[in-house]
């Protein structure tokens, strides 16, 4: 993509997404993402009731009766957006492809972050980690991740989901709010470091799929390309069983995404490309607040 019209598809997508998530998001954005931590705000006399665990001992000591810190909820969170560059987001058959779906997406969460004072990075990954930006602040930060996003070309084509929380749980220090953005075509199992990840981080996956993965047209001889690996093959979609196999394929897998998010009791939203994701995260927003 030529510089001229990235910084045009760039401007596009800061208009329609800042304005998202300045009249629609901010509200459910700061409720439904509270900060997790506690910071020490100061000291005051021991009451009825306080937790003695609270006890300030060299105050105590001090003026020799019992003194307590108090602590605030610490407002400013940390966000960062794990967004699949594999093969498989170069797919889209409806209103637009899987890739322009998670671009607008992240901006959209992005600006809701800066909306909040929050800092906001990016995890890029494929099978490996393409490319991390660390946390930071503010609207010309918010442009270059925007930019990334139109323009990152990946070395891989491939998905490990696994990898890229587990790189998470161990790159980012302090407890941070995670959204996991992908199609989630991954062969492998990540239950496991996912769940790992949401026990330090506050994990919520974001699924972007496309109508034709759900229900093939009957559209007859069909040639298809696996975008990850390459493999092509010819599907008669009039065949009904073909296209019964293809959606019992694509249940069971839903199926299995859901069990494994409830499992890691990572909050989820499944959105479709020709849907509007508008929606799906205020739905998202509304049952976590």
């Amino acid at each position: 993509m030529e510089t001229s019209e990235i910084l045009k598809r760039v401007r596009q997508i800061e208009i329609k997404t800042r304005g998202l998530s300045n009249n629609i998001f901010a509200g459910e954005y700061h409720s439904a993402f509270k900060g997790r931590g506690m910071a020490f705000s100061e000291v005051r006399e021991y009451q009825y009731g306080d937790d003695i665990r609270d006890i300030e001992w060299n105050v105590t000591a001090r003026f020799n009766k019992p003194y307590i810190k108090v602590f605030e909820e610490e407002r400013e969170l940390t966000v960062m957006l794990l967004i699949d560059v594999s093969g498989s987001l170069h797919f889209g058959t409806q209103n637009m492809m899987k890739r322009d779906m998670v671009t607008e997406i992240a901006a959209t969460l992005a600006f809701s972050a800066i909306q909040n004072n929050d800092k906001i990075g990016v995890i890029f990954f494929s099978d490996r980690i393409e490319k991390f930006i660390p946390p930071k602040k503010g609207r010309k930060h918010i442009l270059y991740i925007i930019r990334e996003l139109l323009d990152f070309q990946a070395e891989s084509k491939r998905t490990d989901v696994g990898m890229a929380v587990q790189y998470l749980t161990q790159a980012l220090k302090r407890r941070s709010t995670a959204f996991l953005i992908s199609d989630f075509m991954d062969q492998q199992d990540f239950r496991q470091p996912l769940t790992i990840a949401n026990r330090k981080h506050d994990v919520v996956a974001i699924q972007v799929y496309d109508r034709r993965i759900e229900e093939l047209p009957d559209v007859g001889l069909m040639k298809v390309r696996d975008a990850e690996t390459g493999f092509e093959r010819f599907i008669d979609t009039s065949d009904r069983r073909m296209r019964e196999v293809q959606h019992r394929w694509w249940r069971e897998r839903a199926e299995y995404l859901r069990d494994t998010f409830s499992r890691s009791n990572v909050d989820s939203v499944s959105v479709r490309t020709d849907q509007d994701y508008v929606a799906a995260l205020k739905n998202l927003f509304a049952k976590r607040s």
